[in-house]
């Protein structure tokens, strides 16, 4: 499990409230999470300034807790409830328009508050309108002209689908179309694409023997096509990735998608991400 963990570096804060740059054009809550808060705080950085560099308006409010995605995972479901409670007293004061999130994981349950608070009259109907504003960030940038210049960012890119994006969300295409966005990026589609790393939620944790095997094939997958970095949309997903790969002898950096839309806005090289 320790190869797992994320190599150390400095924590990077957000804003309870960053500003658009240029005119405005959306007010948006962003979901920090547990993982990305904790030790992925980098690409809630560059999320953050993604979103301020195409005219949004970002709101991360402070009190905001766990979304309860890894409480759902484990069955634990009086838990979760009470995290969905506090996530939703949370947003609700932030007044936006949308809630963006850059965790395919805690996405695909914040999606689902309306489900697992329906029997809550006190929340159900703030629960349903939680919900339908949550977007994760791939989806939510699809859908907005993009305004920022792109630059050139020469690099192979394999793109990993998140089963937290693909299957509970529906999310294929919009990642894509995003890296496509960057002039000079190559995408490099991963063989056997919707067979999962070994992450999923907390398995890699309660089931590591079967969840390696699983990495193990996904590694032997990406190893041949050469690629200059692996993007894709969940923190566990990353982890699983670097964990897989470093075992089987591949130094392959596993960046968000976002962190690549992030260095082309700024003009940064690759190595930058590493």
């Amino acid at each position: 499990m320790d190869t797992l963990l994320p190599s150390a570096r400095s924590k990077e804060e957000i804003a309870p409230v960053t500003s658009a740059q240029g005119e405005k054009r959306k007010r948006v809550g962003l979901v920090l999470g547990c993982v990305q808060r904790a030790f992925l705080s980098h690409i809630n950085a560059a999320a953050a300034r993604v979103l301020a560099a195409e005219g949004c308006e970002i709101v991360a409010p402070p009190e905001q807790g766990c979304c309860g995605a890894l409480c759902v995972h484990a069955g634990e479901e009086t838990r979760a409830l009470e995290h969905a409670r506090k996530m939703i007293d949370a947003f609700e004061e932030a007044d936006v328009e949308a809630i963006v999130i850059n965790a395919a994981g805690c996405g695909s349950t914040l999606k689902e508050y309306g489900y697992l608070l329906r029997d809550d009259p006190a929340y159900a109907p703030r629960a349903r309108r939680f919900a339908a504003k949550c977007k994760d960030i791939s989806e939510f940038l699809a859908e907005l002209t993009p305004r920022a210049p792109r630059r050139p960012l020469p690099a192979r890119v394999a793109f990993h689908d998140s089963c937290h994006l693909q299957h509970a969300q529906g999310i294929r295409m919009q990642p894509r179309a995003l890296l496509q966005q960057i002039p000079h990026l190559k995408l490099m589609e991963i063989p056997e694409a919707p067979i999962c790393c070994g992450s999923a939620g907390i398995y890699n944790l309660v089931q590591p023997q079967a969840a390696e095997e699983l990495g193990a094939r996904k590694a032997s997958l990406i190893a041949p096509l050469q690629p200059d970095v692996v993007a894709t949309g969940n923190p566990g997903c990353l982890l699983q990735l670097q964990s897989s790969l470093q075992r089987a002898g591949h130094h392959i950096p596993i960046v968000h998608t976002i962190q690549l839309l992030d260095a082309s806005l700024r003009g940064l090289p690759l190595e930058s991400l590493r």
